[in-house]
């Protein structure tokens, strides 16, 4: 769930060193220019009203004259793959664990009352066990625990927290994602503002909202997908919609959306395997529905591991200047600034800044392309044409 979260903040702080040992022994296609004007473009795009017809499809976490509260993060239907493998993993340690102790006892009640009994193959297989289980269990904590985290042992949702009073937006993310990062709603960009800025068809992508390094105060974009994974354009255009009146009128006139609950009830474990697809079961073929529905052992095996990753989390909590932004008498939570990460990871982010910088100045035009071709003289022109008549006509 966390992993695409990850991947991009390694991107914020890979050190240049391998950054460029990396693209020379892969070829890495070229990062597309941003100009000013291209953001300039943007954030005008989005506070513009995107269509007359508001609606979220959630989840919805929190929701009232101040608050909104949904979740982000890409790829919420994948998640249980990691939690399958690192509950397989730990089942084996476990075992070798408990196969060890059993011996033990046995050694223990043949050395209360030991008779000449062979204990040579009890002693090998005791030792291999250990030997498998500690073994195991130092990989386990050294390379695999990280990636357990993904899914297991750290909060059950990423959130994200619109305030209507502050005008400000808060990510709720573990520490190895980025943390917990306040943003200025004035300085957000929407793929649901205009088609241009959407993923080609817009189908299985959740809402993606920017803001770029002039806004965000860490000299690198904050990137952020929101909600459900889409079916079209305009699943996405209501979404963000719903969002923009929240934060720019407030909540008069706008459908009173489903809340939904942080218990790991079962359902929520299944269902976002079919997020952004009901329009393709809608329209695929009769094949192609009855191999769905063979492969749906495979739909109950990830949503099993899906339930249980939510069961071993814990609900996410907002700092306490959070919880009580907007309230009155209470301080307004400062905007995160490069200052809040240790000197490590501020020289990182420094090293990158060029990666992520716009351009000054506006986007120049794509100039037209003109043939190279000297013209012909009128003399080959009417030489081309007889050729052609003589080709059609065999009496030429």
């Amino acid at each position: 769930m966390y992993f695409v979260e990850w991947l991009t903040w390694l991107s914020y702080i890979d050190p240049k060193e391998e950054r460029d040992a990396f693209d020379k022994q892969n070829k890495q296609p070229k990062l597309k220019d941003i100009y000013e004007s291209d953001d300039l473009e943007m954030l005008e795009s989005a506070k513009r009203p995107a269509t007359s017809n508001p609606a979220s499809r959630g989840p919805i976490y929190s929701y009232n004259n101040d608050i909104l509260e949904m979740r982000y993060g890409m790829r919420e239907d994948k998640r249980g793959l990691i939690s399958i493998l690192s509950l397989t993993i730990i089942s084996m340690i476990i075992s070798d664990i408990y196969v060890f102790t059993s011996s033990i006892k046995i050694f223990a009640r043949l050395s209360q009352n030991y008779n000449g009994e062979p204990y040579g193959e009890r002693l090998f297989l005791a030792l291999f066990f250990l030997s498998m289980g500690v073994g195991t269990l130092w990989l386990y904590l050294k390379f695999g625990l990280r990636f357990t985290r993904f899914e297991m042992f750290t909060s059950r949702h990423l959130l994200i927290r619109f305030n209507r009073t502050t005008q400000q937006v808060y990510l709720h993310r573990p520490s190895y994602c980025g943390g917990i990062v306040t943003l200025p709603w004035h300085g957000v960009m929407c793929s649901g503002s205009d088609k241009k800025y959407a993923a080609a068809g817009s189908l299985g992508v959740p809402l993606v909202l920017i803001w770029p390094p002039s806004f965000t105060g860490t000299l690198h974009p904050e990137l952020v997908h929101v909600g459900k994974a889409t079916n079209n354009f305009a699943e996405l255009q209501a979404e963000w919609e719903f969002i923009r009146r929240f934060m720019d009128e407030g909540p008069e006139g706008l459908p009173r959306p489903h809340i939904t609950s942080h218990f790991p009830w079962p359902w929520q474990a299944f269902t976002p395997q079919f997020e952004g697809l009901t329009h393709y079961f809608r329209t695929s073929s009769r094949i192609t529905k009855i191999g769905l529905l063979l492969i749906s052992p495979a739909f109950l095996i990830i949503g099993t591991g899906h339930w249980l990753s939510l069961m071993l989390c814990w609900k996410p909590r907002w700092p306490k200047i959070i919880r009580e932004a907007g309230l009155p008498g209470k301080p307004v939570p400062p905007f995160t600034t490069l200052d809040d990460y240790p000197p490590a990871i501020q020289e990182r982010l420094r090293e990158n800044a060029y990666l992520w910088a716009a351009r000054p100045g506006k986007r120049p035009e794509r100039k037209k392309r003109t043939s190279t071709r000297k013209p012909k003289t009128e003399v080959e022109t009417s030489a081309l044409e007889k050729d052609i008549l003589c080709a059609t006509d065999r009496s030429c």
